[in-house]
């Protein structure tokens, strides 16, 4: 989740914004067509069977292009292949980095 903060500290998000993100995502204000892709990473991530056309429908009804799409499950699905592969060969965490266990969506 660190990364993830750095990287919208790096876009230039302020300082509450990504608090509110950290703490709970879907009440931290994004504007909804953000919500609906990151709603569609969790799914995709924790639930991937259940996934299907009716998200790539709610996907283009929040305004995402096709292509957005796309790169969405692409980049979506090679962080979570890439931290299988981590977590299969005991690769460390970073110093800074927190146990998974500590970063879970608790929501």
């Amino acid at each position: 989740m660190e990364s993830h903060a750095e990287d919208l500290r790096s876009e230039g998000a302020s300082e509450e914004l990504v608090s509110a993100v950290i703490a709970d995502w879907r009440a931290s204000g994004l504007p909804d067509d953000e919500k609906e892709m990151l709603a569609y990473a969790e799914k995709l991530t924790l639930r991937p069977a259940e996934c299907g056309a009716g998200d790539v429908e709610r996907l283009r009804n929040a305004g995402w292009s096709d292509r957005a799409i796309s790169d969405m499950a692409q980049v979506v699905g090679y962080f979570n292949y890439i931290n299988r592969i981590a977590d299969g060969l005991g690769v460390d965490l970073e110093p800074n980095m927190k146990p998974p266990s500590e970063n879970r969506d608790r929501g």
